[in-house]
């Protein structure tokens, strides 16, 4: 086996794909903006290649001597000041990896989707069968969703393609977005006087990590796989932290849905002029109402994926935050 190429490794889910790379022994690259950044967030055994998913002579030239590919870079913003971002990295960006993906003649691509692809109602258990063919409300889903349909695109060209989903992922790693580990900083600092409504599926990052790597192992091409431990509404999430940090109060109460959308709506459209991201973007709040549950089965039998249990993967993520 030559070397692998990872796309997106100074984030959360790219960092910890290189991680379950390293323990197998694998020789890694990271396709990096920055080769500082890289140097300061990355092991030293990874080889850094500077470049961009937007430049594909960039990701052709990372690819040399690599056999497999993990492309896990994309902007996982709810928010962007200029939206047409997202289209720019998540959708082009996409098409520039799998094109040279292709090109290369790679014998194993691994893409990081994401569950907001898939088609569910409030409160319905969803698996890997059900892609939704309507575009869904955020710029982000819509350029994900449009990203899905290229790779689908280049599995029937003949790339050999395995497709993962994560939930929204938690855990040590380098974040540059806002998430749960930035729920967990803001709570244990009493940020939060009021939780937002709503709730979301978890999965632990290094969970995340190792699953792809099961997925390049054990998945043929055109398998999709979703990774998701469980589906936590905010409060409960909130209590879940609480006892972990040992923190004796009261979870704060949630914020009532009407203002919620009143502080969101009026956040996106101050943004406009202010260029600061709103106090709550109206993707956040979509995300979290929407309320449909992941199924991960098909990971744990077929891949043999074990999700770490909150409360677990919850003392880890605080002993990495807090230390």
């Amino acid at each position: 086996m030559k070397k692998t190429l990872v796309t997106g490794g100074t984030g959360l889910a790219g960092y910890n794909i290189i991680l379950a790379l390293l323990k197998r022994k694998r020789k890694v690259k990271a396709l990096v903006r920055s080769i500082e950044k890289g140097q300061r967030l990355l092991p030293g055994e990874v080889e850094l290649v500077a470049g961009d998913i937007t430049n594909k002579e960039s990701v052709r030239q990372a690819l040399k001597g690599c056999d497999r590919i993990y492309h896990a870079a994309g902007y996982p913003e709810q928010w962007l000041k200029d939206p047409a971002i997202f289209e720019r990295v998540n959708v082009e960006g996409t098409q520039n990896v799998l094109d040279a993906a292709i090109e290369s003649g790679i014998e194993k691509m691994i893409y990081t989707s994401t569950i907001d692809v898939f088609e569910a109602k409030e409160g319905e258990l969803f698996d890997e069968s059900h892609i939704d063919p309507n575009p869904k409300g955020t710029h982000y889903e819509r350029s994900k969703q449009e990203a899905d349909r290229r790779a689908v695109k280049a599995l029937q060209k003949g790339l050999p393609l395995v497709i993962v989903h994560p939930a929204a992922i938690y855990g040590p790693g380098p974040a540059s977005s806002p998430g749960i580990n930035n729920f967990a900083v803001d709570l244990k600092n009493g940020k939060l006087p009021m939780l937002l409504p709503g709730g979301l599926p978890l999965v632990f990052s290094e969970d995340v990590g190792e699953g792809h790597v099961l997925a390049e192992e054990k998945g043929n091409a055109g398998q999709r796989f979703i990774l998701s431990e469980g589906f936590y509404q905010l409060p409960a999430l909130a209590a879940h932290l609480f006892k972990v940090l040992n923190i004796s109060k009261k979870v704060p109460v949630v914020m009532p849905l009407p203002i919620v959308k009143m502080v969101s709506e009026t956040g996106e459209y101050l943004s406009k002029f202010t260029s600061k991201p709103p106090l709550i973007p109206r993707g956040q709040l979509h995300f979290l109402l929407w309320g449909a549950i992941p199924d991960s089965r098909k990971a744990q039998k077929v891949l043999g994926w074990k999700p770490t249990p909150l409360p677990e993967g919850l003392v880890k993520t605080v002993g990495y935050l807090f230390s």
